[in-house]
């Protein structure tokens, strides 16, 4: 039997609703976990122990008193260190904000807290969320709970270590770049980027304390040991802003499928702009065939758009926009000249495929901005044929499982190795780009481990809006054996 910290967030509130744990009980189980684990991790930053127990006891007391209750009552859980709690400082990895204390709960903290939840403290992230490594001065670096000399990932990774480690039941992520998916790919737990803009970004750091506006491309979203768990957290954290709640009330699509042997399922495993470990693309066919064998329908996706060619130009032209947004003068020019000597940018290294674009991206001015919004937008009409055939679309997260520690500047120069060849560090954006690009929800979930014992995941997409979807296919691969967390050693000893 899984020990109290272990167990899915779904068990952990039943109990807690029916009076066979207490808060108190399930708050203090949690924070001896991260003070048996933390120093070998360091996932865990902050803590507000006391703050949590006496919320605790203020949730058992509720409860005693018959109030209703949320659908997280009584739940503690730990934050990513971009989502501002009133009271609780919010760094964001950055020196500069080492004593930001915002004064206003984000949006998706104040649903949390209204679900009954109780926020234990915030989780490691790179400097700005900027990095698929979550290492920074203010903290240090964050280690993978599977192997100390791999990363985690970023910028979610403190929250996906914490998860894999036992410190927390759930977590709130975002993803720009991948930074659900790709840490829950490390990690080997489930995590969920949502459809565009169906989770509210305001309260987030980056962009600065303050900004009301939504950034282009990010998603906040669900990472959890179980799918399950997923869909409970989406169902607390989706919804319009506080300000749009008069305007629309959100009516997610049911789940279209209710079995495997019901999915029909597109396989769009290799692009020759990406090469993926052939460890993984293994396993990616084997799930095909198991899929296959349990009576879905399991094809080769052919779309237009199922090609990195088409997809990474207009993707990293405007995260390249978005990013502008935060750069110096110095670094704009230096994008500019990466943009201007692409063709030979080879002769000094491994490069990602339209790189260039990216640094036309930070520099272009906003009519060129326009026509590349256009684009996506008709890309994203254009998708939806692929999804008239298909339910779901699976896909590598990245090129390879977690990458070790490598914080060498500057970040373009980093290389990664897959399938025994030298690669572009930037390559572990490829993969996550289309449904990035285009809004679709894309679900993270475990499926394996290599034969060097690191977890791997395979990405599921749907159309959009249809994240309940992509969440109800990964519950019934993990019903199936086909999926699901297995725990990491205990690295405190």
């Amino acid at each position: 039997m899984n020990p109290l910290h272990y167990r899915s967030a779904t068990e952990l509130v039943g109990d807690l609703k029916n009076g066979k744990l207490s808060s108190v009980e399930v708050t203090r189980a949690f924070l001896d976990r991260i003070h048996q684990q933390n120093s070998a991790i360091n996932a865990v930053v902050t803590l507000d122990e006391a703050t949590a127990l006496e919320k605790a006891r203020s949730a058992d007391e509720a409860l005693a008193r018959d109030e209703p209750a949320g659908p997280l009552h009584g739940l503690p859980l730990t934050l990513k260190d971009t989502w501002e709690v009133a009271g609780m400082v919010c760094t964001a990895g950055a020196p500069a904000l080492k004593n930001h204390l915002p004064q206003k709960h984000a949006d998706v903290v104040r649903r949390l807290e209204d679900a009954g939840a109780i926020i234990l403290g915030k989780t490691n992230v790179p400097i700005y969320a900027t990095d698929l490594q979550s290492y920074n001065k203010l903290f240090g670096v964050t280690n993978n709970p599977h192997n100390a000399e791999h990363t985690p990932g970023g910028s979610s990774g403190g929250a996906a270590a914490a998860l894999a480690a036992g410190m927390t039941p759930l977590e709130v992520g975002s993803d720009l770049a991948g930074s659900i998916r790709t840490p829950a790919h490390f990690c080997g737990i489930f995590g969920h980027k949502p459809s565009r803009a169906l989770v509210s970004f305001r309260g987030h750091i980056p962009g600065p304390p303050g900004t009301e506006s939504r950034p282009d491309l990010a998603e906040g979203g669900p990472l959890a040991r179980s799918a399950k768990d997923l869909e409970l957290l989406l169902g607390v954290i989706a919804g319009p802003a506080e300000r749009e709640r008069n305007s629309w009330q959100l009516a997610m699509a049911p789940a279209a499928i209710q079995s495997l042997e019901q999915a029909r399922v597109g396989l769009w495993l290799k692009d020759p702009l990406c090469p993926v470990d052939g460890e993984l693309v293994k396993g990616y066919e084997q799930l095909g065939r198991d899929l296959e064998n349990r009576g879905a329908l399991v094809a080769e996706a052919h779309h237009n758009l199922l090609n990195l060619e088409h997809i990474l130009p207009a993707y990293f032209n405007l995260l390249g926009s978005l990013l502008s947004t935060s750069m110096k003068p110095a670094q704009r020019r230096q994008m500019k000249w990466i943009a201007r000597l692409e063709k030979w940018l080879h002769l000094f290294g491994p490069v990602t495929a339209f790189i260039g674009e990216y640094g036309r991206g930070v520099n272009q001015p906003v009519y060129q901005w326009m026509a590349w919004n256009e684009t996506r937008e008709k890309m994203r009409a254009e998708i939806m044929s692929l999804f008239e055939e298909f339910d779901v679309l699976l896909t590598p997260v990245t090129p390879t499982t977690a990458i070790r520690h490598d914080h060498s500047h500057p970040v373009f120069k980093r290389q990664i190795t897959v399938a025994g060849q030298p690669r572009a560090y930037m390559d572990q954006f490829c993969w996550i780009a289309l449904a990035t690009l285009l809004g679709l929800p894309a679900t993270s979930v475990p499926i394996g481990r290599t034969k060097d014992g690191l977890p791997f995941n395979v990405q599921v997409i749907g159309a959009p809006g249809m994240d309940l979807t992509t969440i109800r296919f990964a519950e019934l691969l993990e019903a199936d054996g086909l999926a699901g967390f297995q725990r990491p050693p205990d690295l405190s000893h």
